[in-house]
């Protein structure tokens, strides 16, 4: 039986039985939740192959827009000839987990909810929406906003040279960042499930604010590649105002606050 630890928080109408499974059930709900995910993703991989040329055509276009302002030629190049159909695998297996995402989201889900109660099963439709949503907006702000201008500082900045980029290192750069954002961008999602089972507290990271902002700006740092402070700040404003929000999470999820805006209602009726 999965214990996460915050049962205790939990009112009487709450604790009806849940599943019992034994290890070996365990492993097999995992088994099965994981070939439907593959099965699923493989499906998407297949659907995205098709359109494999258009999904990297809009990929390349930060890269290509940055040339271009520059008078330089905008054709990037590859040095093994197996390296456009790699890349091409690996662009179509990218896009077919985010195409199913949702599904896999939801196998992962159904993995978990056999340890949860009656009422907190009903988080599984703002689980999935949010985490979706969050990775979507980090990805859209590396894509239009974070990326676009770390290239322009990079190529303003070497415009005395000849730029001989590779398919494979610019995919890399590319993913690095907008997976990157996409996965920064999901904070309140990891403070969601830590302050439900009660390990951070809003009062908690309220209290290491000035702590968290310099962990920010030493992250943003590191993902920026640019030496530049303007778009180090860049990427570490969206994280700040995450935090901002996660402490909100915290506050609406901690079991202590449940708790007392419980006895509150209690004692208003």
């Amino acid at each position: 039986m999965f214990d996460f630890g915050f049962a205790g928080s939990r009112g009487d109408n709450e604790k009806e039985p849940m599943t019992t499974m034994g290890f070996l059930d365990h492993l097999e709900e995992l088994r099965k939740r994981l070939v439907y995910s593959i099965m699923a993703v493989a499906v998407g991989f297949g659907a995205c192959w098709g359109f494999r040329e258009r999904i990297y055509s809009i990929m390349e276009r930060p890269i290509v827009d940055a040339l271009r302002a520059n008078g330089l030629p905008d054709k990037l190049v590859y040095l093994n000839p197996t390296e456009p159909f790699n890349l091409y695998l690996k662009i179509a297996a990218l896009a077919g987990l985010f195409l199913t995402s949702p599904f896999v989201l939801y196998q992962v889900w159904m993995f978990i909810s056999p340890g949860l109660y009656r009422n907190e099963k009903r988080y599984v439709v703002p689980f999935m929406v949010s985490t979706i949503t969050l990775f979507s907006a980090g990805g859209y702000f590396g894509y239009r906003i974070a990326y676009p201008r770390a290239l322009k500082f990079l190529i303003d900045f070497s415009k005395q040279f000849t730029p001989m980029i590779t398919i494979g290192e610019y995919t890399s750069l590319f993913l690095s960042i907008v997976l990157g954002m996409g996965l920064i961008f999901e904070l309140p999602i990891l403070v969601f499930f830590l302050s439900l089972m009660g390990i951070v507290s809003p009062g908690f990271m309220l209290k290491n604010f000035r702590y968290a902002i310099l962990v920010i700006f030493i992250i943003a740092a590191i993902v920026t590649p640019t030496p530049d402070v303007v778009n180090m700040c860049i990427f570490a404003a969206p994280m700040v105002a995450l935090y901002g929000l996660s402490i909100g999470v915290a506050w609406l999820v901690h079991p202590d606050q449940r708790a007392a805006r419980q006895k509150k209602a209690k004692q208003a009726s």
